[in-house]
């Protein structure tokens, strides 16, 4: 090593995590304005190399930070009882984001087993690729889904050979490589596919709705077993026949086509004029399906809105047939298609001025909602009022503020939707939070949280109005709407085992480095 060099290893040696961080963080912003064009090209091309080998060793660090967080209830000093929530409402990280990094921790991670001892990663030979920054996180998630894939009746010492040499494949692969490796792998250990079992297809069956987009078009995300696929196709056998179910033919047969009295000579002629593709036509089948279903069962359970089609929507917009509504269980209807569905089905249809509507009181004589209540909470909150949940409607429970156990009254102005999880939120203890409607102020009316405990403002969640969020640079501080997500306890405090001068410690040895 030449006088010149920079020896990092030696500054670093001794400092604490939180002074490691502080570090980092100073090393970040120094590079953000780092003079770049004094370096030669090769000089270019050796520090984006050694950047994403540091971003891939990191990696492992964000691995091992979140195994000690979830081992020790970390989560529960910043107001959150999983990993999951200190990730997406803490720091919020999208849904997707917070389950890969769990997902690369669970494979990765040393878990601290019942006894106290460390535990060996899930996968050894990944763990140790990522330590030495070879490979990055989306390397670890395509290994992960390949070995999950793997058939639970493959010997063990299978599988681990199976591993290393995926971790072996994505040293010198990216990630679209190493997943062909790994089919060739799962070709070779099932190559008919007889090992695999009931058990292990149902532990890949999914069928996710994904967030709609711009258009409020939504995705859907599958993986069927057998017999789900089995009974689709039986569906849309009649369902999706040419001629059926067509929305924009009046004279379309609608139901499945072999229902008592359909004339064959009205398919017939339905179907000549049906110009839709198959995938328009499946589209069309599954809608009259579950459109029939709903009607099947609109009443089954008269005291819940989790069953029926429920929309809140102004007046305005219903008058003028234009604008968006929405439904409880999340989902934004255009006004032209909600007039649709009330012309040809019997829902609740909920529709409430742009006035405050009066509030429903049943004091302590009733400890449930009325009906009506929840349809005007409904009209107000639309999903879980609790600070960055995305859960509608659909999943909430009423939630009494204060508790029902505290004296709380079934007013409509002392609750507020809130799903099951958030319904229990309210407390006195470190990691509880609670909960009031606001009486004053730009956002009065709506429910507000805190952390217990804290005199600091109270959060609202804006992600079910939009509309509402008070934001831009003209917009006096104090009138803006805070975050929808805060972490309101992490960073309030020094890290346990820190310095109060750990920042000025890790000045003093940089200096003192770059003085020598």
């Amino acid at each position: 090593m030449s006088d010149d060099t920079f020896d990092a290893r030696g500054v670093l040696a001794g400092l604490s995590p939180a002074e490691l961080v502080a570090v980092s963080v100073a090393v970040e912003e120094s590079l953000a304005g780092a003079p770049w064009g004094a370096l030669s090209e090769d000089g270019l091309l050796d520090l984006l190399e050694s950047r994403e080998r540091a971003r891939r060793t990191g990696v492992g660090v964000d691995a091992a930070l979140l195994v000690e967080i979830s081992d020790r209830g970390a989560c529960q000093r910043a107001g959150y009882s999983t990993v999951h929530q200190l990730l997406t409402q803490g720091l919020r990280i999208g849904e997707g984001e917070s389950r890969r990094r769990r997902v690369v921790a669970a494979s990765i991670g040393r878990f601290t087993a019942m006894t106290g001892e460390r535990l060996d990663p899930k996968f050894p030979a990944t763990a140790a690729a990522v330590a030495d920054g070879a490979i990055g996180e989306t390397h670890v998630s395509v290994i992960e889904e390949v070995m999950d894939k793997i058939p639970s009746a493959v010997d063990p010492a299978e599988r681990a050979k199976a591993e290393a040499m995926l971790a072996d494949a994505a040293r010198t692969l990216n990630p679209g490589g190493v997943l062909m490796v790994g089919n060739r792998i799962l070709a070779h250990l099932d190559p008919d596919g007889t090992l695999t079992d009931d058990q292990d297809r149902a532990e890949q069956a999914k069928f996710r709705l994904c967030a709609q987009d711009r258009q409020l078009m939504t995705a859907v995300q599958a993986r069927m077993t057998p017999q789900l696929r089995a009974e689709f196709e039986v569906v849309f056998t009649g369902w999706a026949a040419p001629g059926m179910n067509n929305p924009d033919d009046p004279d379309s047969p609608y139901s499945a086509a072999d229902q008592p009295g359909l004339d064959p000579a009205v398919l017939a002629a339905a179907a000549e004029r049906d110009d839709r593709l198959l995938g328009r036509r499946q589209h069309d089948a599954l809608l009259a399906l579950l459109a029939w279903a709903n009607a099947q069962f609109s009443f089954a359970k008269p005291d819940s809105l989790r069953n029926q089609i429920v929309v809140t929507v102004t007046d305005e917009d219903l008058a003028r047939h234009a604008g968006i509504a929405w439904t409880t269980t999340g989902t934004r209807i255009p006004v032209s298609d909600l007039v649709t569905i009330a012309a040809n089905a019997v829902p609740y249809l909920a529709v409430f001025a742009k006035a405050t509507g009066q509030p429903l009181y049943l004091g302590r004589a009733h400890r449930l909602a009325s009906r009506a209540q929840r349809l005007t909470l409904f009209a107000r909150d639309r999903g879980c009022t609790a600070p960055g949940c995305t859960r509608p409607f659909a999943q909430c429970e009423m939630h009494h503020m204060p508790d029902w156990q505290h004296g709380g009254p079934t007013d409509a102005d002392h609750l507020g939707g809130a799903c099951g999880t958030h319904n229990r939120w309210n407390g006195t203890q470190p990691g509880d939070w609670e909960s009031t409607v606001l009486t004053d102020g730009p956002d009065k009316g709506r429910v507000g949280w805190r952390p217990a405990g804290r005199a600091g403002p109270w959060i609202v969640n804006p992600l079910f109005h939009p509309d509402k969020l008070r934001t831009g640079p003209d917009l006096p501080a104090e009138d803006r709407s805070p975050p929808p997500t805060v972490n309101h306890r992490l960073g309030d405090t020094d890290p346990p085992g820190a310095e109060p001068d750990s920042e000025s410690r890790v000045e003093r040895l940089l200096g003192k480095h770059l003085a020598a």
